[in-house]
């Protein structure tokens, strides 16, 4: 399908992004070391900034991995029924994903707007804690989106994909 490849071109992208983002956290860790132990000055925030950067990473790669079906399941049980089983499994699977990243999704909105309400901001580098909790936020919106068009898209009738043999 055109939308799914259009998905998976974006997923490529975000996993460049996040790749740069890692590139960017290992810098500003560097800069700081140098900064604390050769220079005797820290950058002020940076542990904070590194910490927030890492929350992204961990929810926008989760919408890779949730997309990509990638993530990691204990199935030798699995892959041992029948296929109508399987896919019954799978179509459970995509439903409790769906309804739970919703749930989660929903709840982490309302956090993020009412951060945003009353300006709560960062200890060091007064960031809103807006910023770092909507990682959260659109993260499960995003895998409830993806799991709810995998559910639209009847990929549950499909197997999971082979990590070891893609």
């Amino acid at each position: 399908m055109q939308i799914e490849r259009a998905i998976e071109r974006l997923a490529d992208a975000l996993l460049t992004g996040l790749g740069l983002l890692v590139i960017a956290a290992v810098c500003l860790n560097f800069a700081n070391v140098v900064g604390r132990y050769v220079f005797g000055q820290a950058i002020f925030g940076a542990d904070e900034i590194q910490t927030y950067m890492m929350v992204w990473m961990a929810f926008l790669g989760a919408v890779v991995v949730g997309w990509r079906n990638a993530h990691l399941r204990m199935d030798v049980l699995v892959r041992g029924l029948p296929r109508l089983v399987q896919r019954a499994l799978r179509l459970f699977e995509l439903l409790l994903l769906a309804a739970t990243a919703t749930v989660v999704a929903f709840q982490s909105w309302k956090f993020v707007m009412t951060m945003a309400e009353l300006d709560r901001r960062s200890d060091a580098a007064n960031i809103p804690m807006a910023i770092p909790h909507a990682a959260v936020a659109i993260g499960f919106t995003l895998i409830a989106a993806g799991a709810l068009w995998h559910l639209l898209a009847r990929r549950w009738n499909q197997p999971a994909r082979d990590q070891d043999n893609p």
